[in-house]
């Protein structure tokens, strides 16, 4: 072994060549067996010093003693010298595996005081041990990755508990340490290999939350089909273990979002999916394609969502589960809500669970209690609502992909929403104590709460279920069904197909489906509360596609207009977000329904709250637009039929009235072109585009095109700004048949929501760009030369 010094200057060298992390302990790394000479870097609060020293040197390790008195590393950099003496492959790992609970604790104490109120003491440390540790190289000593290596044809092995302690260490120094986590994230062979220790229930929970973290920063997915035997891996999972999988899952099958707001926009989207079209599937639909071909897989997932909190896991092992969560700091949070609601309910009948890990006391904030047997039901309740917020994360995102009509078939052949029906009132939407739970470091109203989680992430999966479906009618009861079919038939119109081809085995049971639940909720909901929104856009998915009339009489019977209207109006919600998912709702409710519009003018039945309606249209236009469309719809269907209900309703309304007025279309028809751009197109307000189509293609039917071309070009000249709107708009145009003209569900939407023809929507555009500056009804014919700019490249700025 060497043990000569080298020049300072050849030392400088290699502190340059390297990261200051990787500057000590650099064989570790790269090789199973020591290099003669090792690099060490060691800190004082005053100055940072290099040294030189070899592993045989007893000057090395008093040294190392002599500087830990002054700077108090605990004692970590001899360890880490000892635990490098015996982690080799010919080593006894019982020795290496008793250094690493010598180290553990050193730095698990550490970690729980980052993550609590101690975080602020933990900072002022100037040299924290799990600094010291990675410092000297800890990260990089290869214990967990042992077993691959074969000695002979003879493969190591390596016990559950050391795993589990390198497992803890290594979290405990991604948590503190900043930088470690993202290293880890770049050995691609470590994060895959990771995978292979889940087999292991001791070791699993540990695996599962450091992987998630390393995704969690990775800067390319991972991809699941490189994971040895992912199907047997998956399969062998018990039911919490998949559930704890799920927080993996909605990493590896979600699309990478990388922050920019460029990449929201249509244009940015339409050009990252030609580049996709070229390099084949992304890596998050490679992923959930492989999740979909393990056999049992979401017949599984609907099992775990559905499962009754009395079906769940029994007590011993749930407490084992938690002790492992509260020696694992990723569940640190949710542990600790978990013991309040304990601590609480000890402290009114005595059913309190404690379970202090080895070593516990009561300085590390764990009486000495002896674990009960009677588990509380309220923690029994959170238990379920972890895990069923990942569980629905996954069949959303899975509802949402490539395969959606494979997981729709999946879902209702295992009876999902029946079974999230039974559970609604229990869990899903259950009455809240005095005392809800939230997660530590938020309050009630905070959407990272469980309880809040839960009912957005369940509102998602309905919503997505709903959307252009026709399983949609899975959310009601038998008896449900039966009205709508009445509906039908006293109005004299035929059956809806998707109704009469229903599996009524698949059906919600109970006294009410799972469409009522929701809606007896919502009109309960306070004016303040952030449910409003997905509860929202939930209800508004089963009415979307071609209009139902019979859909909007079951919904309109149970007050759902009303309740509208008294949140817009009466209650002047401010709300951008709930607003929109309110009048979205409206219009889709309304649209071409005579009922629903006597409904609306019996409500509005004064000046005054019609005033604060369109003052509530008005002040957002992205936000009303669909209602300003599908009440323009309505108009043009009402006044072409014959027949007093319609002739009544025409004479009475006073929204349809006001939409009647030519002044009034040719103002929402300006300021929906004027408050877009093809730069700024996203999928939010790309429908004011359309609804300024849906004007122009009735004023079309009517032959009044150049009239309102005529008028929108008076409008600019009145702006003093000659040209700027329609050059605008013949660019949107343009950007209009790129988009659509490639897109088969896009346009399928817009058919079935306007009852016109895909053709007519491709030919109005193509007569509105026509060329010619004789026709009189394009677009050119109204923009003067001096002022023409309508081949202007998307991409400009």
């Amino acid at each position: 072994m060497c043990s000569a010094p080298v020049a300072l200057g050849e030392l400088l060298k290699v502190s340059r060549r390297r990261p200051l992390n990787y500057l000590s302990w650099v064989c570790l790394g790269g090789s199973c067996f020591p290099l003669p000479c090792m690099l060490v870097v060691l800190s004082s609060p005053v100055k940072r010093s290099f040294f030189f020293f070899s592993f045989d040197s007893q000057f090395t390790e008093t040294f190392l003693a002599e500087r830990d008195k002054q700077s108090k590393w605990s004692g970590i950099p001899q360890l880490l010298l000892k635990l490098y003496a015996t982690s080799h492959l010919h080593s006894d790992f019982i020795e290496c595996q008793n250094i690493l609970k010598e180290i553990s604790p050193l730095l698990s104490m550490e970690a729980m005081a980052f993550v609590t109120e101690e975080r602020k003491l933990t900072q002022e440390t100037t040299y924290p041990n799990t600094y010291i540790f990675d410092l000297f190289g800890g990260v990089d000593v290869k214990i967990l990755m042992r077993p691959t290596i074969s000695i002979r044809g003879q493969k190591l092995k390596i016990s559950d508990e050391m795993s589990k302690d390198c497992l803890s260490i290594l979290y405990n120094t991604c948590v503190c340490t900043e930088g470690v986590t993202k290293r880890l994230a770049e050995k691609n062979d470590f994060v895959i290999f990771l995978f292979t220790l889940m087999t292991s229930k001791k070791t699993f929970l540990q695996t599962a939350t450091l992987i998630e973290d390393i995704l969690g920063v990775k800067k390319e997915m991972i991809r699941l089909d490189e994971v040895p035997n992912l199907s047997s891996l998956v399969s062998n999972f018990d039911q919490q273990q998949l559930a704890n999988f799920c927080r993996i899952l909605a990493v590896t099958i979600s699309e990478m979002d990388t922050g920019n707001d460029d990449k929201h926009t249509l244009l940015a989207k339409n050009a990252q999916q030609k580049k996709s079209l070229s390099l084949g599937p992304s890596a998050a639909e490679i992923n959930q394609a492989a999740l979909l071909s393990i056999p049992g897989f979401v017949e599984r997932l609907c099992k775990l969502a559905t499962r009754k909190v009395s079906e769940s896991t029994g007590t011993a092992s749930f407490l084992q589960e938690l002790e492992e969560w509260y020696t694992w700091l990723d569940n640190a949070l949710v542990l600790d809500a978990l013991m309040r609601v304990a601590n609480e309910e000890s402290e009114h009948n005595q059913a309190s669970i404690v379970f202090p890990p080895p070593g516990a006391s009561e300085e590390n904030g764990l009486p000495h209690t002896s674990t009960r047997t009677q588990l509380p039901q309220s923690m029994k309740i959170m238990h379920e609502i972890m895990y069923k917020l990942e569980v629905l994360y996954v069949l959303c995102v899975l509802l949402m992909g490539r395969q959606r009509n494979q997981v729709h078939r999946m879902i209702a052949e295992f009876k999902l929403i029946p079974g999230l029906n039974n559970l609604f009132d229990k869990l899903i939407w259950r009455k809240h104590s005095a005392s809800a739970l939230v997660l530590h470091g938020h309050n009630q109203n905070c959407d990272c709460s469980p309880d809040i989680t839960l009912k957005i992430q369940f509102l998602r999966l309905l919503q997505s279920f709903s959307d252009h479906h026709e399983n949609k009618y899975l959310l009601l009861n038998n008896q449900e069904l039966n009205e709508l079919s009445a509906i039908s038939l006293k109005a004299n119109i035929p059956e809806v197909e998707a109704v009469l081809n229903t599996d009524r085995s698949l059906v919600c049971d109970g006294k009410r489906g799972l469409l009522t639940r929701l809606l007896q909720v919502m009109k309960k909901e306070p004016a303040e509360s952030s449910f409003r929104f997905w509860q929202a856009r939930a209800v508004e998915s089963f009415l979307r596609g071609t209009t139902s009339y019979a859909d909007q009489m079951f919904l309109l019977k149970r007050g759902l207009l009303e309740h509208i209207l008294y949140c817009i109006v009466d209650s002047e919600c401010k709300s951008r977000d709930v607003l929109q998912s309110y009048f979205d709702l409206l219009g889709e409710l309304m649209k071409f329904n005579v009922d629903a519009f006597k409904r609306f003018n019996k409500y509005i039945n004064t000046d005054a709250k019609f005033q604060v309606f369109l003052k509530q249209i008005n002040s957002s236009l992205v936000d009303s637009n669909m209602l300003v469309r599908c009440v323009t719809l309505s108009l043009d269907r009402f006044e072409n039929q014959v027949d007093m209900k319609v002739a009544e309703v025409l004479s009475e309304c006073r929204l349809l009235a006001y939409i009647s007025q030519v002044p009034t279309q040719m103002s929402f028809l300006f300021r929906l072109i004027n408050i877009i751009h093809v730069q700024t197109l996203t999928q939010e307000n790309v429908s004011c585009l359309n609804t300024s189509l849906v004007i122009l293609m009735l004023a079309r039917r009517k032959e009044r095109l150049p009239l309102y071309l005529r008028l929108l070009q008076r409008m600019e000249h009145s702006k003093k700004y000659p040209g700027f709107l329609l050059n605008n708009f013949h660019n949107l145009l343009r950007f209009w048949q790129q988009h659509y003209l490639h897109k088969d569900k896009d346009s399928t939407c817009l058919e079935n929501s306007s009852c016109i023809s895909f053709s007519y929507w491709k030919e109005t555009v193509s007569i509105l760009l026509n060329p010619d500056r004789q026709s009189p009804s394009a677009l050119v014919s109204y923009i003067e030369e001096p002022y023409m700019d309508i081949d202007r490249d998307f991409t400009e700025e």
